[in-house]
């Protein structure tokens, strides 16, 4: 996802409700999210779906690799071996 353009993705919502179409399709062209303004104060970001999606994966993975750290310092680990032994047995009962 590309950053914000802050002379082109701010938007008042009296504009975006006047003009709603067009600025959803300026999301999807520039697959930029869209900053929504009230009184003067940001208040709400729309973003396009495929980029909300892909944000989401991301998301996931950073949550994993953040898990994987605690798990790391804490001691929770196994040797490759084990690791794969358990891999293997979770294949062999279909889980």
């Amino acid at each position: 996802m590309e950053r914000i353009r802050v002379t082109d993705d701010i938007r008042p919502l009296s504009t975006f409700r006047a003009e709603a179409t067009a600025c959803i399709k300026h999301i999807h062209d520039t697959k930029r999210p869209m900053v929504i303004t009230q009184r003067g104060k940001g208040v709400a970001v729309i973003l396009d779906i495929n980029e909300y999606e892909a944000l989401q994966e991301k998301m996931d993975v950073l949550q994993d690799i953040y898990k994987a750290e605690r798990q790391i310092e804490s001691g929770e680990t196994a040797s490759h071996a084990k690791a794969k032994e358990n891999i293997l047995e979770r294949l062999r009962n279909g889980q």
